[in-house]
């Protein structure tokens, strides 16, 4: 820490980034991100969500949707039916997290190559056992 930043400590920082370290853990993590953007048009059934988000077990499937139910970022409706169909939605809060994800997007398609070409020259400049071979 520098001389003249005193007043900023660890557990300043801490206690003031902890809560929101802990939303955005959730809110950023892998599979949450891509349940977000698969359940941003609308109401969509286990099933679908399971087949369009590439990878993801049933069991991670569960537990992120419980989590994300829990924060208040998704709903879950039971409709009384047999067998019963249940459905997930985002809540309005978590309609405006994904758009805020559509501008995160945005920006790393836009600058893709750029950090591609930075990576590429540092590379270069520290790590120049990575190029050979």
């Amino acid at each position: 820490m520098s001389q003249g930043n005193t007043a900023v400590t660890a557990q300043v920082v801490n206690a003031r980034a902890c809560p929101v370290r802990e939303v955005l853990d959730r809110v950023a993590g892998k599979w949450s991100v891509q349940i977000i953007v698969a359940t941003a048009h609308g109401p969509i059934r286990f099933t679908e969500l399971e087949r369009s988000i590439e990878g993801i077990s049933r069991r991670m499937l569960t537990l992120t949707l419980r989590n994300l139910e829990r924060d208040g970022l998704v709903t879950r409706t039971v409709h009384p039916t047999v067998p019963p169909k249940v459905e997930y939605e985002l809540t309005p809060v978590a309609g405006e997290l994904h758009a805020t994800l559509l501008s995160l997007t945005d920006w790393a398609e836009r600058h893709r190559v750029t950090v591609a070409q930075s990576r590429a020259a540092y590379d270069a400049r520290h790590r120049p056992e990575l190029l050979d071979g």
